[in-house]
């Protein structure tokens, strides 16, 4: 498939959703000098990136360019070259039904970062199969990245994965620049399990800083933890050195270490002693990695992939389990040797 985008042109970039994140790469895009339109579910959010340049509601005290451009209605984006896609996946089918974007012969670069539910498909599948994106003109971005450095040109590392690398090259060029450094994959599943896996172990570690257990627990959450996603994604075709790279382990660290991190925030809270219900009520960020927990406990039951850590995190968040008995079940299992090769 021929290229759609020609090298160093502006383009024009329609960003479904403003979220931190999604605002956070808009503006990226902004100041790489592309034509930039950003949707927003919250006509209010559009209202304040227009009139003072600033998403108080999710990314508050970053002054956005003066080029970007919001909007409630879907029906300015028709003219973009490409699309990011920066909604929760749980709420992705919907959002692109409901509103009726027209993804075909267009490139699409999906931001997010979760495993559906119910159908248990990445976002990848839910896009081709679905919302008539061609498999071809699919990417994912994803690393160790907070909107809330990036908005601020922290220095940042990602990864653009796409299943025609050439796809994955554009995204590249439409994306990097001396504070951003885009890297290419061709492995679109493990780039997208390990950005989706990591957010249960992330709230794992939060339930540990919340019990206040310390840090040799903490580490060997993380380290087993990447064996569990590891192994998980090698059963779904991943190369398994992927989540040794940016999408899997350094995405991991930054996510069970940060307190920018709304999945460790949430754990943390849970070690607290607060319920699932009672933190979906006080939350209005979305935690991706509640719904993921699910999804990885019955992907793992369904392709018969140990994975003890989501198990019990599972067991916590929606049986109620107590954290200490989940940690003592976990360090009372059977022995056996470290590679899980």
């Amino acid at each position: 498939m021929k290229s759609l985008f020609k090298k160093n042109r502006s383009k024009r970039i329609g960003v479904i959703g403003a979220g931190g994140w999604g605002t956070a790469l808009a503006a990226i895009l902004v100041n790489n000098g592309h034509d930039v339109n950003m949707w927003s579910y919250e006509s209010e959010v559009a209202d304040n990136i227009n009139k003072d340049n600033e998403n108080y509601t999710y990314l508050p005290g970053v002054k956005l360019p003066n080029k970007l451009k919001a909007t409630n209605d879907p029906n300015k984006l028709k003219k973009a070259d490409g699309y990011v896609i920066a909604v929760p996946t749980k709420f992705l089918r919907s959002t692109i039904k409901e509103n009726k974007f027209d993804f075909q012969d267009k490139l699409v670069i999906n931001v997010g970062k979760g495993i559906e539910k119910d159908s248990l498909q990445t976002v990848s599948n839910i896009l081709i199969n679905c919302c008539e994106v061609h498999r071809d003109n699919y990417a994912i971005l994803t690393g160790p990245s907070h909107a809330e450095e990036v908005a601020r040109n922290v220095p940042t590392t990602v990864v653009a994965a796409a299943f025609n690398h050439e796809k994955a090259m554009e995204v590249q060029d439409l994306f990097n620049n001396q504070y951003f450094r885009v890297y290419t994959s061709d492995d679109v599943t493990g780039c997208e399990l390990g950005g989706a896996l990591k957010n249960v172990i992330a709230i794992a570690a939060g339930v540990i800083d919340g019990l206040e257990l310390g840090d040799n627990v903490k580490a060997a959450l993380m380290t087993r933890g990447l064996a569990e996603m590891s192994r998980l994604g090698t059963a779904l075709g991943a190369n398994p050195l992927t989540f040794s790279g940016l999408s899997g382990l350094g995405d991991l660290i930054v996510t069970c270490n940060s307190h920018h991190s709304r999945n460790r925030a949430v754990g943390e809270m849970i070690g607290r002693g607060k319920t699932h219900d009672q933190i979906l009520k006080e939350t209005k960020m979305v935690a991706e990695g509640l719904n993921t927990t699910q999804s990885a406990y019955s992907l793992g039951m369904k392709h018969n992939v140990e994975m003890p850590i989501a198990e019990q995190m599972y067991r916590i968040i929606f049986e109620n389990v107590d954290p200490l008995s989940a940690l003592d079940d976990l360090m009372t299992r059977s022995t056996k040797r470290e590679w899980w090769w």
